[in-house]
C-alpha cells in the first residue's frame, strides 16, 4: 500500500507512519509543521519507503502530485487543542474545512480512498452517554469560539460523506476520543502531558474547571490499530466510527493518579475556565464513546489501560527531559 498521511509529523500521524512502515507499506507525509514536529519523524528519513514534504495541505499543486502517487489518504492534518482553538479560531476553521475540501477534491480526481480524522468534539454539549455515532448533536453558540472546532470538523464529516454518496469516493470517518501517548505535547491544551510535565517539575498541577468533568483516554497505539483496520476494511466505507477507550476518569482523579505515579510532591490546584481559556468558556461534563460499532465491523477494541498509558508518558517525558 502507498499511503499519504496529512499531518504525519504530528502526535498521532507520526505513530501511524511508524506502524505503516513496520508493516512494509510506502508512506508519504505532508505536514507544514505548524503543530507537528520534524523530530517526531526524523528517525524515519533514511528509510527508502518513507518521504516527507514540508507544505500546507491547501497547496493543491503539491497535494495533487502526492495524491496521484498514493493508494489511500489518511487525512489527519487539522488545528488541534482547546487552547489553540480558542486563541486562533480563524486558523482553526480555515485549516479544517479548506484542507479537507482540498483532500477530497483530489481523492475524487484520482479515485483514492480517504480516512478523515474527526473528533468527539462534534457531539458538543450532548448529555446522552455513551455517545453513539447516530446521536443528535448539541453545539454551543457561535459567539463562543470554543465550538468553532466542533462545527468545522462536523462540516468535514458532512463533506466527506457527501463526496462518498454523490461521487462514490471511498471515505471513512473516524471520530477520535482523547488520544494520549508518547510525543503528545501539552502546548495546545492536552491535559495528560501538561499534568505529567508539572508533576515531574514539582510545580502545581492545574486542574481547569471543577475537576468533576470526566474523559476516556485511549493509548495512541490502540488508536493506530483502529485507523489501519478501518482504512483497509471495505465494510467501513461510507460510515462514521467512534475510536476511543471506555475507561472513564474524572480530571481530579487523573491529576491524583499522575501525581502518585510520578512520585511527585506537586500540589493539585483548581483554575477557573475563564482564567485558563476565555470568559464564558463552555465544556462537556462527560465524554464517553460507544465503541460497539467499530467492534462489530473490524473487531477492534482497546487493549492498553490508562495506567499503562500514563506509565509510558511519564517514562517518555523523563527521558526527553533528561
Amino acid at each position: 500500500m502507498r499511503a499519504l498521511i496529512s499531518g504525519g509529523a504530528g502526535f498521532i500521524g507520526s505513530h501511524l507512519t511508524e506502524a505503516l512502515l513496520a508493516l512494509g507499506h510506502r508512506v508519504m507525509v505532508v505536514d507544514d509543521l505548524s503543530t507537528g514536529r520534524f523530530e517526531n519523524i526524523a528517525h524515519l528519513c533514511k528509510q527508502p519507503q518513507f518521504s516527507f514534504a514540508i507544505e500546507t495541505i491547501t497547496n493543491e499543486t503539491v497535494m495533487d502530485r502526492l495524491a496521484s502517487e498514493c493508494d489511500v489518504i489518511f487525512h489527519l492534518a487539522a488545528a488541534v487543542g482547546v487552547k489553540l482553538i480558542v486563541e486562533r479560531p480563524v486558523h482553526t476553521i480555515e485549516t479544517n474545512i479548506l484542507g479537507t475540501e482540498t483532500v477530497l477534491r483530489l481523492a475524487n480526481r484520482y479515485r483514492r480512498k480517504v480516512l478523515i480524522a474527526s473528533t468527539s468534539e462534534v457531539y458538543g454539549q450532548g448529555v446522552r452517554v455513551p455517545f453513539n455515532e447516530d446521536d443528535d448533536r448539541v453545539i454551543g453558540p457561535t459567539n463562543k469560539s470554543r465550538w468553532a472546532y466542533a462545527a468545522s470538523k462536523a462540516v468535514d464529516e458532512f463533506l466527506g460523506l457527501a463526496y462518498h454518496r454523490e461521487k462514490d469516493v471511498p471515505v471513512v470517518v473516524a471520530r477520535f476520543f482523547n488520544t494520549v501517548g508518547p510525543r503528545q505535547t501539552g502546548r495546545y491544551g492536552m491535559v495528560i502531558p501538561r499534568f505529567v510535565s508539572w508533576a515531574l517539575a514539582g510545580e502545581p498541577i492545574q486542574v481547569y474547571g471543577s475537576g468533576r468533568q470526566s474523559r476516556c483516554f485511549c493509548n495512541v497505539a490502540d488508536i493506530v490499530r483502529a485507523i489501519i483496520g478501518l482504512a483497509t476494511s471495505p465494510a467501513a466505507v461510507g460510515q462514521v466510527f467512534n475510536i476511543g477507550a471506555d475507561e472513564e476518569v474524572t480530571i481530579d482523579e487523573l491529576a491524583a493518579r499522575v501525581k502518585a505515579m510520578a512520585g511527585s510532591s506537586s500540589e493539585i490546584v483548581h483554575v477557573p475556565y475563564e482564567q485558563a481559556y476565555a470568559p464564558g468558556f463552555e465544556d462537556m461534563e462527560r465524554r464517553v464513546p460507544d465503541i460497539s460499532k467499530i467492534g462489530r465491523v473490524i473487531g477492534w477494541e482497546p487493549t492498553l489501560s490508562l495506567d499503562q498509558t500514563l506509565t509510558e508518558v511519564i517514562q517518555y517525558m523523563r527521558t526527553r527531559d533528561a
